[in-house]
């Protein structure tokens, strides 16, 4: 019997997303290898973070790296090393910012339900444009002395904005640093270069817990040797304003043998396994009365792996999707999908483990072919 059984909890087979609420992702053997060796002995964690950045900066061609506690805490400490540049008189200061210079630039179509984290980092949003278009201009007009970074989410779901080519470009030419949030944007594996070595940003952050497989509670921050350093300062393990988002010695360990193993994997072959497993649902549901099935690409959060849309015609089918959803919910196992209304719902992959994507279909099938009935 496992944990969670022990706790009186039914596990989940995931076929939503990679969400924090459904516990992140899973961890390959090697990397709960690595996190257990690293709980079997004490060590200094400043000299750990140094360590594990540098391989994580050479697998990942960055200049630096640093493992946060998440990647709203990589938001967090990344703000805090572009308010302070690594001044520990500055860093001594805070929450109170140096010569008042805290507003982090964003644009109108970056805000995201994550952004707090800039002012849990001392930051004050400044928002220049509109969730449609933004012009250069408006950008220029929003700098200040005050201005002490520009906050970027990456993604092709994300409207409104400048390229981050251009953004980084027109805030180097301030003398300003540019942050991505990059947290869900893997695959494509060449993205922990791209944003820093073809984009010009500076810091770049992404979730330890999603397509990278290590641990939840872990986070990357790749980008300027400078910001890194700051990043160092300012964050765990020190005793200054981010404390509470401690790294623990296991997340770093964890982190590192999972971009190790992700740098070792065949993506074409992993997005080849994505796609026959979506082909495999859309042939299966597509032949049911009542049921049309699509792929959508890209996915949820921009990233260029399919999904299927189940939609289901419920004067034919007798329940509609929303319903389905609930009684898969509700099984054993627990089955959770992404939500789509009363009358569709999502089918995602990459979240399964082998096997999971027939007993998804057989059960959803059964629940069709009970609500004809």
């Amino acid at each position: 019997m496992g944990i969670y059984e022990e706790l009186g909890l039914t596990p989940v087979v995931n076929a939503d997303a990679r969400w924090t609420g459904l516990g992140g992702s899973l961890m390959a053997p090697a990397v709960l290898d690595a996190m257990r060796s690293a709980a079997e002995h004490y060590i200094d964690i400043n000299a750990l973070q140094r360590a594990a950045g540098a391989r994580i900066a050479q697998l990942t061609n960055n200049e630096a790296a640093y493992v946060s506690a998440n990647a709203t805490a990589g938001i967090v400490i990344s703000v805090l090393a572009c308010i302070t540049r690594g001044d520990e008189l500055s860093i001594g200061r805070l929450p109170d910012a140096p010569h008042g210079r805290n507003e982090i630039l964003v644009h109108s179509g970056h805000r995201i339900p994550f952004d707090p984290a800039i002012r849990l980092g001392c930051g004050r949003i400044v928002q220049f444009g509109n969730a449609y278009h933004t012009s250069e201009l408006e950008m220029r007009a929003a700098f200040t002395e005050r201005t002490a970074a520009v906050f970027y989410v990456a993604g092709s779901h994300v409207l409104g904005a400048l390229s981050l080519e251009e953004t980084s470009r027109i805030a180097h030419e301030h003398g300003v640093p540019v942050i991505v949030d990059a947290a869900a944007q893997l695959p494509p594996r060449n993205n922990l270069w791209h944003f820093t070595k073809n984009d010009g940003a500076d810091l770049v952050i992404f979730s330890g817990g999603k397509d990278l497989g290590g641990p939840q509670a872990s986070g990357l921050i790749v980008g300027s040797a400078e910001l890194v350093r700051a990043c160092q300062l300012v964050g765990p393990p020190s005793p200054h304003w981010p404390r509470a988002l401690k790294t623990g010695k296991e997340e770093i360990a964890g982190l590192v043998r999972a971009v190790e193993l992700y740098m070792e994997r065949d993506e074409a072959a992993y997005l080849a396994g994505l796609d026959a497993v979506v082909d495999g649902w859309i042939e299966r549901f597509s032949r049911m009365d009542g049921v049309t099935a699509s792929r959508l690409v890209p996915n949820l959060d921009g990233q260029p792996t399919p999904r299927v849309l189940v939609t289901i015609d419920s004067a034919i089918v007798g329940a509609q999707a929303s319903d389905l959803a609930a009684s898969l919910a509700s099984g054993r196992p627990s089955i959770r999908v992404g939500a789509s209304g009363p009358d569709s719902l999502y089918l995602t992959p990459e979240t399964l483990q082998p096997g999971q994507e027939k007993i998804i279909a057989d059960q959803l099938a059964a629940l069709i072919a009970a609500g004809r009935g």
